[in-house]
């Protein structure tokens, strides 16, 4: 029997594939301040968007903050919905739910548009509680979208909840809040960076970790 009740997935790259739509609209948003477009777009799949253009681009906080409104603005119009579902993962996503875990999500996305996305998608109802960044800036580590979701899930032991993700982002945070953590393969980070980041399992596929996730061990 599994030790987990709780599985918190994040979305960008572990439920769905939304570089398209992102790609898109950092382009966007570097044309409309007049910005080069930055090497290895990938580097902006997982991080929190405000830290990526400090980073990447090398804005300082109120131009970074200038470009996060740019994106905001157009990413919902134009790029939210240019993603698509990953082979197999609402497949698992149901036999979880039917399997009696409690599933929430914890993304960086600001919550609105995760929310809209996943249910576009007709993904969110496999979900108590869909936990993401705010609009306003709150919530801009992966750290504090984790605590964010735990809270609303009413976790009160840790030892049964699992974080689920692509990116060291996702895995840090979980660290960070205590908690056990699955770095999957078929989103946008490398086995390098799992093992690197020290992510307590590492799987290939949606079936893979369905069956990690069951076993518990």
């Amino acid at each position: 029997m599994s030790r987990y009740k709780f599985l918190l997935f994040d979305l960008d790259g572990t439920l769905m594939d939304t570089a398209p739509g992102i790609f898109s609209v950092v382009k966007y948003t570097m044309e409309k301040m007049g910005l080069e477009e930055p090497p290895n777009m990938r580097r902006f799949l997982g991080p929190p968007l405000f830290r990526s253009m400090k980073e990447f681009c090398g804005l300082d906080d109120e131009r970074a903050w200038e470009a996060v409104r740019i994106y905001r603005e157009k990413y919902p119009v134009d790029g939210l919905f240019d993603s698509e579902k990953f082979e197999g993962v609402e497949d698992i996503l149901k036999e979880l739910r039917n399997d009696g875990f409690v599933l929430g999500v914890a993304t960086s996305k600001p919550e609105p548009f995760a929310r809209s996305l996943l249910e576009h998608f007709d993904m969110a109802k496999y979900f108590t509680f869909i936990g993401g960044s705010g609009v306003d800036g709150a919530r801009d580590t992966k750290r504090e979208v984790i605590e964010y979701t735990l809270e609303n899930l009413g976790v009160t032991d840790r030892n049964s909840v699992l974080m689920i993700g692509d990116r060291l982002h996702d895995i840090v945070g979980a660290k960070e809040c205590g908690l056990d953590s699955v770095y999957v393969l078929w989103g946008y980070g490398s086995r390098e960076e799992a093992e690197e980041c020290g992510a307590d399992v590492i799987v290939e596929t949606p079936a893979d970790c369905r069956s990690y996730i069951i076993s518990g061990n």
